[in-house]
């Protein structure tokens, strides 16, 4: 395990908020543990906020190379039974997206950071963006090739783009999962063009159902190493160069079925049963609309022309 200071500040002063609840501690779970599908609520690493800044992050932790390994060897069939709702949701946030930054200038070019099978890069096409992603496992890097979109393998740092080459990049539902976010920030800065943007989707630590459910909170979760807030995310951004400009609560469509085996950390029999009702009234596949009050959507911009 290793034990890191605070991203944001640098501190090392950090007061323990939850124990760690895990099986086992030490090495990650397995790549079953982070797949974006994974129903394993509630299993985190030890969660500390920083005294000086007030971030909440994981400490301590597996190392990079660890968590790393563990990213490239994730595979996540499940992900494929639910991609209906992923493409809804991603059309969605598209068009919240042309809303702030505007639609694709002539050869609009935009990267997704951690884009999985490519969802998202598939609703950018269809809006008229040149589409980029970067992916560290090899098994949805593959298949998103497959399916014709422009992903590359490995890491934002890895990959190294030429700098200034994007008008926008995303980072959905990624930042949590970063084990430098502010290092990943800075190279996003860095490969956008003056007045380019940032999109960053993820979990608020400070909403009311984080304050109401304490411990209880679903997303303390084993792959999650970061859990911002608008105020500590904001601070990041800037501090590497962007300025905020916007924040947005949006909404994200789940199929009724795979919203009912979200309920399995709780009860497999309950999952099972729901589950069977819905396939009986032809339910499972209905799309629903979740405005969930726990996550948010920062856009920020790099100044400059």
């Amino acid at each position: 395990m290793e034990w890191v200071d605070c991203n944001l500040c640098g501190s090392r002063e950090a007061v323990e908020l939850y124990p760690a609840r895990l099986p086992q501690a030490g090495a990650p779970g397995g790549a079953a543990h982070y797949r974006c599908t994974s129903p394993l609520y509630r299993q985190h690493h030890a969660i500390v906020r920083c005294s000086r800044c007030g971030l909440v992050y994981a400490n301590p932790r597996p190392t990079p190379q660890e968590i790393l390994q563990v990213y490239q060897d994730v595979e996540d069939p499940l992900y494929l039974q639910e991609e209906m709702g992923r493409l809804l949701t991603f059309r969605r946030h598209m068009q919240a997206v042309e809303r702030v930054v505007g639609p694709p200038l002539e050869a609009g070019r935009l990267l997704d950071v951690g884009c999985y099978l490519g969802c998202f890069l598939q609703a950018a096409q269809e809006q008229g963006w040149e589409a980029w992603g970067v992916e560290p496992s090899h098994w949805a890097a593959t298949e998103a090739a497959r399916r014709g979109l422009t992903v590359v393998e490995g890491t934002l740092a890895e990959v190294a783009f030429p700098a200034g080459l994007f008008d926008v990049v995303t980072l959905w539902d990624v930042a949590e999962h970063l084990l430098d976010p502010r290092a990943a920030f800075a190279e996003a800065w860095r490969v956008l063009r003056p007045g380019g943007w940032v999109v960053v989707h993820t979990m608020d630590v400070e909403s009311w159902p984080a304050r109401l459910l304490g411990p209880y909170w679903p997303w303390w979760m084993e792959m999650h190493l970061y859990y911002f807030s608008p105020r500590t995310l904001e601070r990041m951004l800037q501090e590497v160069g962007f300025t905020p400009v916007q924040r947005l609560h949006l909404a994200r469509y789940l199929r009724l079925g795979y919203l009912a085996s979200r309920l399995a950390s709780f009860s497999s029999t309950l999952v099972k049963g729901l589950q069977w009702g819905l396939e009986g009234l032809g339910l499972a596949q209905v799309p629903m609309l979740i405005h969930a009050a726990d996550l948010f959507t920062c856009f920020a911009q790099k100044e400059g022309m």
